[in-house]
């Protein structure tokens, strides 16, 4: 904990952005962090609450109090050893998680929660301004031969812990760049690429390998795979997009939203991309209300879109919870982004009828309003409506991983068609072939960064004791 009083003498503090009007001219991150004084302060809040939730509403259980006084004692260098004994890639939380921590936070229930999220960005900022994250290569190799399929937040984190122990291991990527929806998904203006570059460097001084353009089923044979290494971990994301089948669908300009942003972050990284879909003088209809839908909505204003409009169909959410019937739990409520912030008109409730066309191109959709009763969409009578429409994005989330990875290597699915494997007791994250085990993403299907971290790092635990016979990773 912090100061035993300081929730009560100290407010919570946010994170400043920059302003609108600037940051919407590029893509680098807008969000400033904390001075020491002020996580100094923040880490105060932290009160005496005797079961921490905030720990177990951290799907990789940070030891959040500790580091909160730390910060408060402004021992830094111990503060970013902790936040590291469980988490392996604190950047990335720091900017991108959804911190469901907070919602935990005790502090919660009547007042504002510790600012918990933005603690951690101050620690690994200033952990990396002082040099103090550093390669820890393993003493000795074990001559075990591990390969990681997919180098988002699940693979790079399995990779590292098992590096570490001695392993040999190998982390192919299908794309021409690590880093998987980090790399290609999160626009430059929530996570710059150079967090991911540095971890990389890191990583390669402990032994991991990265080899890209390595697409298993396509230059990459499964079977080889099988052969040379003695474990194999899926890491791949839920990349098969969920898709709208309504008239028009195939207009030109309807688009689903990662064939839309990758290409924005393979410029920002000084690709030529010859045809890249932009938003520039177009009005844009982004369909679905998540993250990614947000992306991009932020990435057509940098653009320079006419209008943009987000549809979701789900009604709109309360701006506030009921707490003494949602904590500690993640809570359903209104969310409003930076990237909203910067310009787009909402609306909830609403389906896609039809995509109207001109000339084979997206000129407009068709909608109509819809209400939900007993958990079934109506439709509301003579709600139709017609709105302009240049550039439609598909943005309603994704439904399984890329099916032919887990066919070729012959993995047993669940009914979401992810890879099967449980996360508990003997044999956990293994698959149904042999010595494949699978992780993040690829096993539990659309999640958080969060998510994939925990799930990576318990999947290199598993992976260790069934080639050494026992472990010394932490779970």
């Amino acid at each position: 904990m912090g100061k035993i009083t300081g929730f009560l003498e100290y407010a919570r503090l946010s994170e400043a952005n920059l302003p609108v009007t600037e940051r919407v001219k590029y893509y680098k991150e807008f969000v400033l962090h904390l001075t020491d004084d002020q996580a100094k302060t923040q880490g105060a809040r932290c009160m005496d609450c005797g079961i921490p939730f905030c720990m177990t509403g951290c799907p990789v259980n940070n030891i959040i109090p500790d580091w909160n006084d730390l910060v408060y004692q402004q021992d830094w260098k111990h503060a970013i050893d902790v936040l590291h004994s469980t988490n392996n890639f604190p950047e990335f939380t720091g900017r991108i998680c959804p911190a469901p921590c907070e919602a935990a936070c005790v502090l919660n229930i009547n007042a504002d929660p510790v600012g918990i999220k933005s603690i951690e960005h101050a620690i690994i900022d200033k952990a990396w301004d002082n040099g103090w994250v550093i390669p820890q290569p393993p003493e000795q190799k074990t001559g075990k031969k591990i390969v990681v399929v997919g180098s988002g937040p699940a693979g790079l984190a399995a990779a590292q812990q098992l590096a570490r122990v001695g392993h040999t291991v190998v982390v192919v990527e299908k794309s021409d760049r690590i880093g998987g929806l980090l790399r290609y998904g999160i626009p430059d203006f929530k996570m710059e690429k150079s967090h991911i570059d540095r971890r990389m460097a890191q990583m390669e001084a402990e032994g991991v390998q990265f080899r890209v353009n390595q697409n298993v089923s396509e230059n990459v044979k499964a079977g080889d795979l099988l052969k040379e290494y003695d474990a194999v971990i899926l890491a791949g994301g839920a990349e098969q997009p969920r898709d709208l089948p309504v008239p028009g669908r195939d207009l030109d300009g309807v688009e689903f939203a990662m064939d839309f942003l990758t290409p924005q972050n393979m410029v920002v990284a000084g690709d030529q991309v010859p045809n890249q879909t932009r938003a520039t003088g177009k009005h844009v209809i982004v369909i679905g209300g998540g993250d990614t839908g947000s992306d991009c909505v932020g990435t057509s204003n940098r653009h320079g879109a006419i209008s943009v409009t987000q549809f979701e169909l789900m009604p709109q959410p309360p701006e506030h919870e009921n707490k003494e019937l949602t904590w500690p739990d993640w809570p359903l409520i209104l969310r409003t982004s930076s990237s909203h912030e910067e310009g787009v008109e909402r609306d909830w409730s609403i389906t896609t009828k039809e995509l109207i066309g001109e000339n084979g191109k997206v000129k407009a959709l068709k909608g109509a309003r819809v209400e939900w009763k007993d958990g079934r969409m109506q439709e509301i009578p003579d709600s139709e409506f017609t709105i302009p429409a240049d550039l439609v994005l598909l943005a309603m989330g994704f439904v399984s991983p890329m099916q032919k990875v887990l066919d070729a290597f012959g993995v047993e699915k669940d009914a979401r068609g992810n890879a099967k494997a449980t996360t508990d007791g003997e044999g956990c994250y293994a698959t149904s072939q042999p010595k494949v085990f699978a992780a993040g993403d690829m096993r539990r299907g659309q999640s958080l960064v969060v998510w994939a971290i925990r799930e990576g790092r318990q999947c290199a635990r598993a992976v260790d004791e069934f080639l050494m016979g026992s472990s010394d990773l932490p779970r």
